[in-house]
């Protein structure tokens, strides 16, 4: 169980799966750049979050929900979570300015948000969806184990990650290029560096290996 103060972003989950470097530069060293796309989200959750709570027949609809859970760790809002008159069913709604990703990062901050209203609640979260501004339409989320699963194993890994206090190396890659940190980041420098730390390294030893001695006589003097 975590303390309070020991809660870290549900939001974390998303630069985390995304990639590990974006999530210590952001939520470690306090970096942060907006970009295109970033700036389209946030505009698109406020304008969600902004929305009145309403009724309509059979449902209640609650928008920017806050929610924690002591076991995950984590804290954030929920977009809109659906609750059904008779409280027999819960839906957790989560607002993407794009569209699906190959990757299973909005799955899981979504699934986060489940877990969370099932332990404030008490009471199982079957299954909730995704909304892409792309599309317009809802994508359904099943909360399955293997879903838990990876939600509780990435949780543990970002507190892993925070706790470690130590941002990873940069790795080039073609995601690169839809980071709003990329000119931050700089991946391809590091790329570089190392580049021409090995070429370095094979140079002094392509000099060494045939001369040995005249590269010790160099020394002497």
């Amino acid at each position: 169980m975590f303390s309070e103060d020991a809660l870290l972003p549900i939001s974390a989950l998303q630069h985390l799966l995304f990639c590990e470097r974006q999530c210590a530069l952001i939520h470690l060293e306090q970096v942060w750049s907006d970009n295109q796309f970033t700036a389209e989200g946030n505009l698109l959750h406020e304008r969600t979050h902004e929305g009145p709570d309403e009724s309509r027949p059979g449902v209640r609809v609650t928008r920017g929900l806050p929610v924690r859970s002591l076991q995950l760790g984590l804290s954030g809002q929920c977009d809109v979570v659906e609750f059904q008159d008779d409280s027999s069913k819960v839906l957790v709604v989560e607002y993407k300015r794009g569209k699906p990703k190959s990757h299973a990062a909005d799955e899981v901050q979504l699934c986060a948000q489940a877990l969370c209203l099932e332990e404030m609640l008490r009471l199982h979260v079957e299954s909730g969806a995704l909304f892409y501004g792309k599309r317009r339409r809802r994508t359904d989320v099943h909360f399955d184990e293997t879903l838990r699963a990876l939600t509780r194993d990435s949780a543990q890994r970002l507190h892993a990650l925070i706790n470690a206090r130590i941002t990873p190396l940069a790795v080039r890659e073609k995601k690169c290029e839809s980071c709003s940190l990329l000119d931050l980041c700089m991946p391809d420098a590091l790329r570089f560096r190392r580049g021409a730390a090995a070429w370095f390294t094979a140079q002094l030893k392509d000099q060494s290996a045939p001369g040995e001695h005249d590269y010790d006589h160099e020394h002497e003097h």
